[in-house]
């Protein structure tokens, strides 16, 4: 009865993919050390890269030939180094030494160029990194510490950085090359992004459960609005109307509309409520997100589960899962 019992739990617990849509996602697990590739049409694995890094983000370029991951740093690993899959052959193609005392976390690509915005951890610089030459072209200070994450302006040379222990946001010129701007947030300000037509950002202040959301054009702040518990990640959608937020402790995505600024839906990730529900399922812990350039589906990764968690953005429910490594994080797509 007992044997039975587990083996309903296991097959309970095993990811179920159900959908068909175009693309690959690439699934960095931290604790494994691996990537899983999976088809996202034939609902297939298609690859599992090992990598000798604890990675925490990662990036497509441009080209779509390459997935590139930053070092934030362990034990065994310096925090240095910038890895290049080819996703042809999907192994590591290649390593970039940043010949820093730095731990490198936000990275993003300049749009039409061969270079990188990326953010030291440790110094607080912005950093802008030329792909092709592997030379570092600027360094720019934060003025912040703990700076962490990155977003660019989608129309113009600025650079908006999260700083966690300074509980604020660096607006940066990267044309003048300085902070323009120290943007106040809430208590320990984590995640950024911005809406597609550049108007506004959105942050996480992850130990306050709340998102400062801040006007570009004026660099202030308009409003604060209240999140569940520890949120991580933010990610608009492909449009712009929606912003999803992984709340890791609380164990849900909330959504909220762009426009009213009001929460319109909580996504609960099955195992933490009931006692049948925790026995069925591992407790949820979501750290992040990725759209899907259709604007059809998200994907969120729910580390302590080992799943990639696959959310409809039309009805706001999760649809599918998909089985990883050991505690998924960062997410990449290829079309």
């Amino acid at each position: 009865m007992y044997a039975a019992l587990l083996l309903f739990v296991f097959i309970i617990r095993l990811p179920s993919y159900s959908i068909q849509t175009t693309g690959k996602l690439y699934i960095i697990n931290k604790v494994s050390r691996d990537i899983t590739v999976f088809d996202l049409f034939t609902g297939t694995e298609i690859a599992e890269i090992p990598i000798n890094i604890e990675a925490h983000e990662a990036i497509t370029t441009l080209d779509n030939n390459h997935i590139i991951l930053t070092d934030f740093g362990a034990v065994d690993s310096e925090g240095s180094h910038l890895t290049f899959i080819n996703t042809t052959t999907n192994k590591v193609e290649k390593t970039i030494d940043l010949k820093r005392k730095i731990n490198v976390n936000g990275i993003v690509t300049i749009p039409k160029t061969n270079k990188l915005v990326l953010v030291d951890y440790v110094r607080n610089f912005l950093l802008v990194l030329n792909i092709d030459t592997k030379r570092i072209e600027k360094e720019i200070q934060t003025k912040q510490k703990n700076s962490h994450l990155v977003a660019l302006h989608p129309h113009k040379p600025i650079a908006y950085v999260t700083n966690m222990k300074s509980n604020s946001v660096s607006v940066m010129d990267l044309k003048k090359d300085e902070v323009v701007k120290i943007i106040p947030c809430g208590l320990t300000t984590e995640s950024i992004d911005i809406t597609p037509d550049g108007s506004e950002i959105w942050v996480t202040n992850k130990n306050e459960n709340s998102i400062t959301i801040i006007n570009t054009t004026t660099n202030e702040v308009v409003a604060t609005i209240p999140t569940e518990k520890e949120p991580l990640k933010l990610k608009f959608t492909i449009d712009g109307a929606h912003c999803l937020v992984a709340n890791a402790s609380g164990g849900s995505i909330t959504v909220y509309d762009q426009a009213s600024k009001k929460r319109i839906k909580t996504i609960r990730i099955p195992g933490r409520n009931e006692i049948v529900e925790r026995i069925l399922y591992h407790t949820p812990r979501p750290v992040n997100i990725l759209m899907h350039p259709n604007g059809i589906y998200a994907f969120v990764s729910n580390s302590n589960a080992n799943k990639i968690e696959v959310i409809d953005l039309k009805t706001f429910k999760i649809v599918s899962r998909i089985g990883t490594g050991k505690v998924p994080d960062a997410l990449a797509f290829l079309e």
